[in-house]
């Protein structure tokens, strides 16, 4: 992954940061990297993730996933963290894949349902994806999934692999019905879990490369270090983190790839749940382009100055030419392709911005591939992790998140009801027909 901050510089944005800033805050990132450090060193809570493209064995995952490698479809059962890696990784390779990767990650019913009335389960998988083993959605989720699969005629415990911690429902389950499962790494966030088993179970299923995967991620490590300017993820967190001080509360973050369109969304976890605290924080925003410069463009150009939009430039895309016209106002698409097309729209769109002065950011990928991806996956975490130093907050916890769980919980009977008596007490204010 390479960095290019040259558009969010004060020269040519407002807000901006100027060199001397830069130069200034990456004091600050000499320090937070030595924090970084010790705790991947010492396999402190959180700072393990930046440990994983050394530490997850791709072997156990395949050996774990053996029993289902045949499927047709996995249905990966899970929420938040437990899903949006593996689904950033395999919608980003579909097109390299006969296996078709369905996610689970709302419990919105009519939705759920369809999803289980189209697919032949006969030829179908689940991986089921909890630390706890208590995630009130995904257990629903799952235990929907199973009826299904018994309505069906077939035996879900044939079907299905199991990734959780040491203990919880969901351990209980896996060595009751002896179910292939893998650990969910200790000291590893959810949303930081891309590049574990969490991540890569429906990576494997799909027949994607788990090695280069990692491999990518490794080099991506590889260039950690005390300063920014040698270290394009540090680049990003301190310079986003610079822009939202200056005003920029906003990250909209804008692949120009159809199939990076999940990776936008698991960046929305990755920035929200760990630097929303404490009033805090910049708030992600997900588009992709060129769909969404038809329709937000406007209001990042010519709209308030709070902003910072990222692109994500992914490099050589598969291209199909565009079939000559007889219109005339159209004639000049004949001598291009719709890969040339997209790269002008962006180019268009990235200049549009800057003769604007709003800043913005480009993450460059070589192309859309599992090294690449794997670097990607990384560099944004450690971004993320960087610009979580020098905000000053807890980047690993999560307690609103939290408190809605227990909520949820009380609502519905199943704990402590104080969270849900909080609920009942907000204030409306209904307008009705």
């Amino acid at each position: 992954m390479n960095v290019d901050i040259g558009n969010a510089l004060a020269a040519v944005a407002s807000p901006g940061v100027s060199r001397g800033s830069l130069e200034r805050l990456d004091e600050q990132v000499a320090a937070a990297h030595e924090r970084i450090e010790r705790g991947m060193e010492t396999g402190e809570h959180g700072y393990e993730a930046l440990n994983l493209p050394e530490r997850t064995d791709p072997d156990e995952i395949r050996a774990a996933v053996e029993p289902v490698a045949d499927a047709d479809a996995l249905i990966t059962v899970g929420i938040g963290g437990s899903a949006l890696g593996a689904a950033t990784i395999t919608g980003a390779l579909a097109e390299e894949s006969d296996t078709e990767a369905v996610y689970l990650d709302n419990v919105d019913p009519a939705w759920v349902s369809s999803h289980l009335e189209r697919l032949d389960l006969e030829n179908a998988a689940v991986n089921v994806v909890s630390r706890s083993g208590t995630t009130a959605e995904t257990l629903a989720n799952f235990l929907v999934v199973r009826e299904a699969f018994e309505d069906a005629g077939v035996d879900w415990t044939e079907r299905t692999i199991v990734t959780t911690g040491e203990s919880g429902p969901l351990r209980d389950l896996s060595d009751r019905h002896d179910l292939p499962s893998l650990k969910v790494p200790d000291g590893v966030p959810g949303r930081f879990s891309a590049l574990s088993a969490v991540g890569l179970v429906a990576a494997e299923v799909c027949g994607h490369d788990l090695e280069a995967l990692l491999e990518g991620a490794a080099a991506e490590r590889e260039t950690l270090s005390g300063s920014l300017f040698d270290c394009p993820a540090y680049a990003y967190g301190a310079v986003s983190y610079a822009l939202d001080q200056r005003g920029a509360g906003i990250n909209a973050m804008v692949p120009y790839a159809e199939s990076l369109e999940t990776s936008a969304e698991w960046f929305a976890q990755l920035w929200a749940e760990s630097l929303g605290k404490d009033d805090l924080g910049q708030t992600p925003v997900r588009a992709l382009g060129v769909t969404d410069q038809h329709s937000q463009l406007q209001l990042y150009r010519a709209g308030p100055r709070d902003k910072l939009v990222t692109f994500v430039s992914p490099g050589d895309l598969e291209d199909r030419s565009i079939p000559d016209t007889d219109v005339e106002d159209l004639a000049y698409l004949g001598d291009a392709s719709l890969g040339e097309l997209l790269e002008a729209e962006f180019e268009a769109t990235e200049a549009s911005l800057a003769a604007a002065g709003r800043p913005n950011v480009r993450l460059e990928l070589e192309r859309v591939d599992e090294y690449e991806l794997g670097g990607l996956l990384y560099g944004l975490e450690a971004a993320c992790v960087l610009a979580g130093e020098l905000y000053g907050v807890n980047t690993f916890k999560q307690p609103a998140v939290e408190w809605a769980k227990k909520a949820t919980r009380g609502l519905l009977g199943g704990g402590d009801f104080e969270e849900a008596e909080a609920v009942a007490e907000k204030a409306e204010l209904r307008i009705e027909r």
